[in-house]
């Protein structure tokens, strides 16, 4: 049995497969899933290769788990954001395309997006799913908050822009100049969404 470093076995067992994870994290966001085996996770984090087997049965689980443990990291971020830019629409609108060109800029986004094989890209895509709807969820609740009757609907209009940005960025575009106007286009489509004047 490895020597313990925490208070009980069960806290040691949680910072071996956080460890773990945040290897695989790391190795993701270099871009290439391929890099992510278990005898690198294993030389990364000193730990014996069939040490890894008894946190994760295989790869798959291992590369699922690594996306789902970043959604509510990402979540916090985009939170943080909106809870930054104050009540005006416009303003909690252009934080949320903005917090997630800048996890972009970062290499966060590659983490869910790295190369992959055919098996590992089913993997991420299932652990990608969820981080995506966590990710909708503080543009729902702030639109819901400005009177939208259909706030999903408009929050996966509005992410439309933030998908296309990231293409583009992704494609070598310039940060700021990707960022600037994927937050005018957002912006200017909450117009669309005002009340029509009624004829008099």
């Amino acid at each position: 049995m490895p020597k313990i470093h925490a208070a009980s076995v069960a806290d040691h067992r949680a910072q071996q497969r956080a460890a773990l994870l945040e290897a695989a994290r790391e190795l993701l966001a270099e871009g290439d899933a391929a890099k992510v085996t278990f005898a690198e996770i294993a030389r990364r984090t000193g730990l014996a290769r069939n040490s890894v087997y008894k946190y994760f049965p295989d790869r798959g689980h291992l590369l699922t788990e690594v996306v789902r443990e970043a959604a509510p990291r990402w979540t916090r971020h985009i939170q943080t954001a909106l809870a930054a830019a104050g009540d005006a629409p416009e303003d909690r609108v252009a934080a949320y395309v903005t917090a997630q060109l800048m996890m972009v800029r970062d290499g966060e986004h590659r983490i869910a997006r790295a190369t992959a094989d055919e098996q590992d890209a089913a993997a991420l895509r299932e652990g990608a799913k969820a981080a995506h709807r966590a990710l909708l969820d503080p543009l729902v609740a702030a639109l819901r908050d400005l009177g939208d009757d259909d706030p999903a609907l408009t929050a996966r209009f509005l992410q439309g822009f933030v998908n296309a940005a990231t293409t583009a960025l992704e494609a070598g575009g310039d940060y700021e100049a990707v960022r600037d106007r994927a937050v005018r286009l957002a912006v200017a489509a909450l117009g669309g969404l005002a009340p029509k004047a009624q004829p008099g």
